[in-house]
């Protein structure tokens, strides 16, 4: 997308985009597509590791966003967040939109047993308390969540930016590619990346004996001699899409593929995609990607220009629903 055009429209305020520590290159993108400069912050930690966050320009009145997914170290950009959250509405700013592209605990979203708890909720608590007006985020692992804050939120995907990737080269051979989806609970995402390309999908049945570890027991559709793109929206440690890559190529798969809209990478996950089977993997930029992770088989689409467009139309008062959708 090209650079946002001024809008004829009301705005809510002077735009001001903040960026935190978490993914400071993404920040700068989102305010170059926006034609503006980032906002000027310093974010701090004292001797004892606690933030320090201080506002170095006036946000009295205006509409300020901050970009910071709450990735790896999960806990220190979340209080960041929040900091840089309180210190933007206790400095009277008009309009505070909390931008979290990677969502952290959102794998936590409900009670499978007793005795624990629902950390995504709690999270969400935690974002309205601190001050935060809107949120926007991308992908998030469980659905739900978006009824977990009573502020507006905004959850936009990544699926047509992942699809429109292997648009051509499905587009051309259609009958030699095939949407699989890793879980049963993927489902609605891979139906809605097939859609996109006019594919049809597979489903991998699998169990958990126990977290980050998983079992194929059973493929529901046909994928032999097929491209198989596997889709999902995490990859953490990269085990489990491994594992299930792995078995559709040793059942008949003729090439496998990953999309997935966040690179979480902990661990070994690079070094488990190295060798693999996997031919590429492509994820966007919601997570910084640190140099020692650039491998060859990673390709990284931006977001950007849709978080760009989307604040764009925030701050003029315009629709953003055409992209949830369409992921222009």
């Amino acid at each position: 997308m090209s650079e946002c055009s001024s809008s004829s429209h009301i705005k809510r305020g002077d735009l001001v985009v903040f960026a935190g520590n978490s993914n400071p290159d993404l920040a700068e993108a989102v305010a170059k597509s926006l034609g503006i400069k980032l906002g000027e912050v310093e974010v701090k930690k004292f001797a004892d590791s606690e933030i320090n966050v201080k506002i170095n320009e006036a946000v009295r009145g205006k509409d300020v966003y901050i970009i910071q997914p709450t990735s790896y170290p999960t806990n220190d950009n979340l209080m960041e967040l929040l900091i840089m959250t309180d210190a933007c509405k206790r400095a009277s700013a008009g309009y505070v939109n909390v931008v979290v592209p990677y969502y952290g605990y959102a794998r936590q979203d409900r009670k499978t047993r007793g005795r624990e708890p629902i950390s995504a909720k709690l999270v969400a608590n935690l974002i309205t308390v601190s001050g935060a007006d809107r949120v926007i985020t991308m992908d998030l692992h469980a659905g739900q969540i978006q009824g977990y804050f009573d502020i507006p939120l905004d959850h936009f995907t990544a699926i047509r930016l992942l699809s429109s990737y292997f648009k051509e080269k499905a587009f051309d051979n259609p009958d030699e590619y095939v949407v699989v989806s890793p879980d049963l609970g993927g489902v609605t995402r891979a139906r809605s990346f097939a859609d996109y390309l006019k594919l049809t999908i597979a489903i991998i049945e699998k169990r958990r004996p126990r977290p980050n570890v998983s079992e194929v027991m059973n493929v529901i559709g046909d994928f032999e001699g097929k491209h198989c793109i596997l889709v999902d929206d995490i990859i953490d440690t990269a085990g489990t899409i491994c594992n299930a890559a792995n078995y559709l190529k040793e059942h008949g798969a003729k090439e496998v593929s990953i999309a997935a809209t966040h690179g979480v990478l902990s661990g070994n996950a690079c070094e488990n995609l190295e060798n693999s089977c996997v031919k590429e993997v492509v994820i966007t930029d919601t997570i910084k990607l640190p140099e020692e992770k650039k491998i060859q088989k990673i390709k990284q689409i931006s977001i950007a220009p849709l978080l760009a467009e989307a604040i764009n139309r925030i701050n003029t008062y315009e629709s953003i629903s055409g992209l949830f959708e369409d992921g222009k």
